[in-house]
């Protein structure tokens, strides 16, 4: 069925979905007769999306009719729905209805129901910053795709230097891979290090900070992120993702547990083998002063809701997260 619902909040990685679709079903001769760009908040836009899904293809290629955030996936009307119900079904295969969205559809109502019935969806989601080992095989699953050979020390880096931004990350792989076209050896740290913006630093660069009690640098690092833009609220987010990580692997090391499998699991690690690391990382640290970090970060993420300063919140909080390593 020729019907696709793509949503969530890595709106990178949908629009190359939709550019790939525009380019495979279209003939760009008669673009302008076959493809439609809909938005959900204009009057009567599922209507016109419908009626143009279904009018015939004019000369070569496909029809393409996208809808940018449809209202149908959080609210319906009856009359709408009966639309969707006559239409959905009878949309001939060589024009394709794409509904694309920010947000999670609401999966309660029918007409959500309706189109799980008949389109394909597919969620596209940020990978979590603290993810590190599926953030690494996400740019090597990249790299593979594009031809690009880095080392692993040059991938943890790039990681390290971008995080969960995949706009960024595209833009920065193809730059390496316009770099390396004359070599034959993979990319090192010091090509990341010279050719890649790491002028946004890392929130996990901040959480590495806090955890080593060093106040000075973890509030260089709050001022560069908020400066770039960094929203406050997604960079608690993943102080309290890391911490809550690195309290998980602690009290299960002081526990007697031995068997990484099981740890990696309890601490919802994908890649059981970083724990050889994390075991390192953590030893001069106990699970009490990691705990200790949640509800200070439970503060700050309250207190940023209720519309405090993010700039003087976050480094008030940080001196108190310091001061939990520096004694």
């Amino acid at each position: 069925m020729p019907i696709y619902l793509l949503w969530g909040e890595d709106d990178f990685a949908i629009t190359q979905t939709v550019k790939k679709k525009l380019e495979t079903l279209l003939d760009p001769n008669w673009i302008q007769f076959n493809y439609d760009k809909i938005y959900g908040d204009q009057a009567n836009a599922i209507e016109k999306a419908l009626n143009q899904a279904m009018t015939s293809v004019f000369g070569r290629g496909e029809r393409l009719v996208w809808v940018i955030n449809p209202t149908i996936c959080h609210e319906c009307s009856e009359e709408i729905f009966s639309q969707l119900q006559q239409t959905l079904p009878a949309i001939p295969e060589n024009s394709h209805l794409l509904l694309t969205l920010n947000n999670k559809p609401n999966l309660r109502l029918k007409s959500t129901k309706l189109l799980e019935k008949y389109a394909e969806v597919k969620e596209f989601s940020l990978i979590s910053p603290w993810k590190t080992d599926e953030l690494i095989n996400q740019v090597k699953h990249i790299c593979q795709e594009i031809s690009v050979q880095l080392t692993p020390k040059a991938t943890e880096l790039l990681v390290e230097s971008i995080g969960n931004n995949t706009r960024k990350l595209n833009y920065e792989l193809e730059k390496l891979r316009l770099y390396s076209l004359d070599r034959t050896t993979p990319l090192g740290t010091d090509i990341i290090t010279t050719l890649v913006n790491a002028s946004n630093q890392s929130s996990l660069q901040l959480a590495q900070a806090i955890r080593q009690g060093n106040k000075e640098q973890s509030l260089k690092l709050i001022t560069d992120l908020i400066s770039h833009n960094e929203p406050a609220l997604k960079l608690v987010a993943t102080l309290v993702g890391q911490f809550r990580t690195w309290a998980m692997v602690k009290l299960q090391i002081e526990s007697g547990q031995k068997d990484d499998k099981v740890i990696a699991k309890v601490a919802d690690i994908v890649n059981y083998k970083r724990l050889y690391f994390l075991r390192r990382e953590l030893q001069s640290f106990s699970s009490q002063q990691l705990l200790a970090t949640l509800p200070i970060l439970l503060e700050l993420d309250f207190a940023l809701k209720r519309g405090s300063d993010a700039l003087a919140s976050l480094k008030t909080k940080t001196i108190e997260l310091c001061r939990i390593f520096s004694i």
